[in-house]
């Protein structure tokens, strides 16, 4: 896996990278939401910047990853968040703001940011108070697979002790290579 090529991803308008998986929604999380449950899938939302080296690195190095592309394609709905970007989306409790007021109103203050959303939405609740899991940063292909098993598996339902990393841990030792790739 170490060797894998850097791919090359188109780059939009807005500065951010646009690899053919994500959706392509008017960022109405409570719509899109509608539509991934009727597909099957997971939505997981991606906070990204204009000039961001580590979203960068995702999208070049962790991405295209054939175990993470399958499951991104496959698995997920994923759509894309401009941390300072302008245009309006409806948070999951009804809310209508900028996308940049929204990641304000979320906390999120860094880049690449994954947000991942329960099966079930509460419309009380921002998309940030009721997510599964948030993954901020850049991390490598292992840690990413890991973390998009762990959220499909529904792992932080469990009241074991197995937290997201004795999980991930474990697979390390289940791959039996050592290695977090």
């Amino acid at each position: 896996m170490a060797g894998l090529p850097a791919a090359a991803i188109e780059i939009g308008d807005d500065g951010l990278h646009k690899p053919d998986w994500l959706r392509d929604t008017f960022k109405d999380l409570p719509e899109d939401f509608a539509e991934a449950t009727a597909e099957g899938r997971r939505v997981v939302l991606l906070v990204e910047q204009r000039g961001c080296i580590y979203c960068r690195k995702m999208h070049e190095e962790t991405f295209p990853d054939p175990r993470i592309d399958a499951l991104l394609r496959t698995r997920f709905y994923p759509i894309q968040i401009n941390l300072h970007g302008d245009i309006e989306i409806v948070d999951t409790d009804g809310e209508a703001l900028t996308e940049k007021k929204a990641m304000r109103k979320w906390n999120i203050l860094f880049t690449p940011t994954l947000i991942f959303l329960p099966r079930e939405l509460d419309a009380s609740r921002s998309a940030i108070e009721q997510a599964v899991a948030v993954m901020p940063g850049a991390f490598g292909r292992g840690t990413t697979f890991d973390m998009l098993n762990w959220v499909l598996e529904e792992r932080y339902l469990n009241e074991d002790e197995e937290d997201f990393q004795r999980y991930h841990a474990r697979m390390i030792r289940e791959r039996n290579d050592g290695r977090t790739e």
